[in-house]
């Protein structure tokens, strides 16, 4: 068992939310019981991994996508409500961060992506939202845009959007940022990337990556980030003694 605020304050202290300048609220979004036994882990708080929080008795759902973004209408009403009304009716706790959980060096979303598409890590490309939202690094050799393709499809079991610069050859050097980062494609040029992975893809990005001659690959916002809030919670199992569970709500975006 761990006390709710222990825990939040131990995420805080690892993720550093402060350092970013993000569209939402990092940390506790909405407070329930005190105790926590058992966190579920996801990439956004919809009303599906709700329900299985319900069901699973979870205390905390922790997740990438929370609530209360930047412009977003205020009033508590339809789908909102509902998502407030379960957490709420369960005592249930939801404990988000976003930009902190892309950038961090170790359990973040672009550390765990390289590591599983086997990045040889250089370097990152800091931003004006916060370092470490743009990663660098080098592929195995020999591979093309359509072999790194091919690989970024084997790992997240999703076939990547692939816009191919002119020019082709080796791919040496990769720029990555998980979700919906493709207008980060001109930074990632500019740090000498050969290709760029991120999430989703806008009709500009594929006009600036042939005309930058960079390839571009869209690899889904939502397989691209199932991997950082994984990692997270399981650390925060390994070092709290409480129980686990990752639920992976099926979004082909």
């Amino acid at each position: 068992m761990m006390n709710r605020d222990d825990l939040v304050a131990a995420c805080d202290r690892l993720l550093e939310p402060h350092r970013f300048k993000d569209y939402t609220v990092n940390g506790l979004q909405v407070a329930g019981t005190e105790r926590v036994t058992r966190v579920m882990t996801g990439v956004t708080a919809c009303q599906a991994l709700l329900d299985e929080a319900v069901a699973w008795q979870a205390d905390l759902v922790l997740v990438h996508h929370g609530y209360f973004w930047k412009n977003e209408p205020v009033t508590i009403t339809g789908i909102k409500r509902r998502r407030l009304a379960t957490l709420l009716a369960h005592d249930i706790n939801l404990l988000a961060y976003h930009l902190p959980l892309d950038a961090h060096p170790e359990l973040g979303n672009n550390a765990e992506l390289g590591r599983r598409l086997g990045f040889s890590v250089t370097g990152c490309a800091d931003g004006e939202l916060g370092d470490g939202l743009v990663w660098l690094g080098e592929p195995r050799p020999g591979l093309d845009a359509a072999g790194l393709a091919r690989d970024v499809g084997t790992c997240l079991g999703r076939k990547p959007l692939l816009v191919q610069a002119p020019g082709g050859g080796e791919i040496r050097h990769v720029a990555w940022c998980t979700g919906g980062a493709q207008d980060m494609i001109a930074g990632a040029r500019e740090a000498g990337a050969d290709a760029f992975i991120s999430g989703e893809i806008s009709e500009r990005t594929t006009h600036l990556a042939r005309e930058m001659g960079i390839h571009y690959l869209a690899a889904g916002h939502h397989a691209t980030e199932r991997y950082g809030v994984q990692a997270l919670g399981e650390r925060l199992a390994a070092e709290f003694g409480i129980e686990h569970r990752f639920v992976d709500i099926d979004n082909p975006a």
